[in-house]
């Protein structure tokens, strides 16, 4: 497992009865978990003096019980500032876990030695963009929804990255890949973090199982002659790290050679000293 344990301004302090019990820099929030199916006693103070609650209905989707939080606040990751708000599904704007990934792909972009390009698909709030911007390559970020786009470049401005090169692009992943082969574009990084289930800003559907593993196989082609690394991302129950594993060997893998490895990402539990499971990742690496 690969654990985002460098934090400072992030905690799950507690997990019990399907929720986390989290601290978010200054704020203490409690937001429902589906690999928590134990159910211990909330012991930790954090339960009962909490800043906001998002409570899971029953009927499918949930919503936000305030206490004391403020509409937004930030949290620092070494030399990367976010903005986080809370807002509909539970979210905060950041997925903490993916830290790990940042560091990872950081080092390689360091070491290059050369001008790094890399392109962030379903790249959400920036947390990866930033991350790679800030250990020196010029990065695509592309997302469908234009609010998360602008909330990125938000992020990007909080982290002293405003002038940094990026491009900030609102479309279709899949449509903007098709146009950057047929542009003759390349690059040396990779990055893909799809939902399980979304729509385009034209509607167009995308469901993982069926749409992830043409779009890494379009994505190869992407890449240029001597490409660094290729991560893909996946929150999806059914999509084992095997899964992964399997797809970034045959598509990049028997081209460029090189090493790919799967596992569960994880975050650390102050309370019990045990790790939560938050998804998985695939790396491949030259």
């Amino acid at each position: 497992m690969w654990l985002a344990n460098q934090w400072n301004d992030y905690e799950i302090l507690d997990t019990s009865g399907g929720e986390k019990l989290e601290r978010w820099g200054d704020y203490i929030l409690v937001r429902p978990d589906p690999q928590v199916i134990w159910n211990t006693p909330k012991i930790h103070k954090g339960w009962r003096k909490r800043n906001a609650h998002y409570h899971r209905s029953a009927k499918g989707g949930g919503e936000w019980e305030f206490f004391d939080l403020p509409k937004q606040w930030e949290i620092h990751y070494k030399a990367l500032t976010f903005q986080l708000k809370p807002f509909s599904f539970k979210h905060t704007g950041l997925f903490p876990e993916q830290a790990a990934n940042w560091d990872w792909f950081s080092e390689k972009v360091v070491r290059a030695g050369h001008q790094v390009k890399v392109l962030n698909l379903f790249a959400y709030t920036g947390g990866a963009t930033l991350a790679a911007a800030q250990a020196g390559a010029s990065v695509t970020h592309v997302d469908a929804s234009k609010g998360m786009v602008t909330w990125a470049h938000e992020n990007a401005r909080s982290s002293g990255l405003e002038d940094a090169p990026i491009r900030w692009i609102v479309d279709d992943c899949m449509k903007f890949v098709e146009r950057e082969i047929r542009r003759g574009n390349h690059y040396d990084g990779i990055i893909m973090d799809p939902p399980s289930y979304g729509r385009g800003p034209k509607g167009e559907i995308w469901k993982i199982e069926d749409a992830i593993h043409p779009l890494v196989k379009r994505c190869s082609e992407l890449l240029s002659d001597h490409p660094l690394f290729f991560l893909i991302n996946s929150y999806t129950t059914g999509l084992a790290p095997a899964v992964l594993a399997y797809m970034l060997s045959i598509e990049i893998g028997k081209k460029y050679g090189g090493k790919v490895r799967a596992e569960e990402l994880g975050l650390p539990v102050t309370e019990t000293g045990l790790v939560l499971p938050c998804g998985a990742s695939g790396r491949w690496e030259a």
